[in-house]
């Protein structure tokens, strides 16, 4: 796929926006997540609080006393990252968890609603702390209370978190680009009919883009059959032009031909010849010319008629058989009668015509026609024992190459006409040597045409 490619740029644009909105959905949802996380730690301190402030009372030596007691070992446990602590009047009580440590008092005295925040423990931690001021004896004297949790444990249930969601929002990005992917060709399936139409248009320039194609499509389609339909007409009347003017040149030749007998006649043999060579070689661009437009005519219809090759062979070795040279040909048809090639009658015999007549006219005694039928392809044969080309396939082939280029008469169509109307008719032409010795030359319609 070209990095031009409409395919490629919709895909590629609409990857990284599904790639840019998945990292912002895990910074975001990272965020929340934390919060939330801080949110209930929050709510499971102040808990806890609330229970160790609901058993503190002052002794008769008037010394702060907590009766209640906390279930989790961590509070025993030095370092352990959960602490309390209690501090009024120059008095301080705290969790074993602290040790010899202390928690920081930056609150107000007077604070008398819970208050959550951040802040540098000891032994390097960094925690999260509810606190605030509560009355005891009756109000008369002011505790400062606070919990507090080591938000290691937190950072590392981020950090799982955040890997969890990169992990599943990396698979869902691929499956929504393998979606985005279907979507876009989905999208540009209107696109391939118009290709594969386009296609058929190509091969039959008298068709036309239907009209079933999504509303975005349409003007594509009418602007492409607009076009089609002015290449159409021009084609046609540079065609006629072509034909009228070949028709036109036919009497002029004629006319010049009988002048020239009548120059043989008295005498000026040397110049007829020369005559006769020049009218020879404008005959066959004149013939060649309306061969062309016949080629056009045919790749502009349909080719939906069929014919059969053994019985146009045959009528035209009868025509042949009738001409000095023919008389003196063994002709070869093992052609299967019931063959059928997807081309006109009238168009198979102007090939087989021109073909033949070639080949009597270069073989030195044996001309043979053939087919194979294979899976994909129907192919005919037309064999000669002659010397075969003198040039290459590519030359004769050529437009305007002739093979009868070497005589002076003119006979039948060149190959390069020939290879004009198999085109025209969808199939191919090979020239190659023969089993016999000549020239053999392989034309192949598909099945299916």
């Amino acid at each position: 796929m070209k990095p031009s490619s409409l395919r490629l740029r919709l895909l590629a644009v609409a990857a990284t926006a599904i790639l840019l909105a998945m990292v912002a959905a895990v910074l975001v949802m990272g965020l929340i997540f934390s919060r939330h996380l801080e949110q209930g730690l929050s709510r499971e301190l102040t808990r806890e609080a609330l229970q160790l402030v609901a058993g503190l009372h002052v002794d008769a030596g008037n010394r702060l006393v907590l009766d209640a007691t906390l279930a989790d070992p961590r509070f025993d446990l030095p370092g352990s990252g959960r602490y309390w602590q209690f501090s009024g009047d120059g008095q301080q009580e705290r969790s074993r968890s602290l040790w010899d440590e202390s928690l920081p008092q930056n609150l107000p005295v007077g604070t008398t609603q819970w208050t959550t925040r951040k802040i540098d423990g000891p032994f390097g931690q960094r925690l999260l702390a509810v606190e605030r001021t509560v009355r005891v004896e009756g109000g008369q004297r002011l505790v400062h209370v606070q919990l507090a949790q080591d938000l290691a444990e937190l950072d590392g249930a981020r950090r799982e978190f955040r890997t969890e969601m990169a992990l599943f929002l990396g698979l869902l990005w691929l499956a929504l680009v393998a979606a985005t992917w279907i979507q876009v060709d989905l999208g540009l399936s209107p696109l391939r009919r118009v290709r594969e139409e386009l296609e058929v248009m190509r091969r039959s320039p008298a068709a036309r883009l239907g009209e079933k194609h999504p509303r975005e499509v349409m003007p594509l389609v009418a602007a492409i059959n607009q076009l089609a339909e002015a290449r159409e007409s021009d084609l046609a009347r540079a065609r006629k032009r072509a034909a009228d003017l070949a028709h036109s040149l036919k009497t002029p030749l004629a006319a010049l031909g009988a002048q020239n007998r009548r120059a043989r006649e008295t005498g000026a043999a040397e110049a007829a010849d020369g005559m006769d060579r020049a009218i020879a070689a404008v005959a066959a661009a004149v013939e060649a010319e309306l061969a062309r437009s016949r080629a056009a005519a045919i790749r502009g219809r349909h080719q939906s008629m069929r014919s059969r090759p053994g019985e146009l062979a045959e009528r035209v070795f009868g025509v042949i058989e009738r001409t000095e040279r023919g008389a003196r040909m063994v002709f070869e048809n093992e052609v299967d009668p019931a063959l059928e090639l997807p081309v006109a009658a009238e168009d198979l015999m102007e090939m087989l015509g021109a073909l033949l007549e070639n080949a009597v006219r270069f073989a030195r005694r044996r001309v043979r026609i053939r087919a194979e039928q294979a899976v994909d392809e129907t192919v005919l044969f037309i064999e000669d024992d002659g010397e075969g080309l003198d040039i290459s396939a590519e030359q004769a082939l050529m437009r305007g190459g002739r093979l009868d280029e070497a005589s002076h008469a003119h006979h039948g169509l060149g190959l390069a006409i020939v290879r004009d109307l198999v085109e025209a008719t969808q199939g191919t032409i090979v020239l190659d040597r023969s089993a016999l010795g000549g020239l053999e030359v392989r034309l192949g319609w598909p099945q299916a045409s």
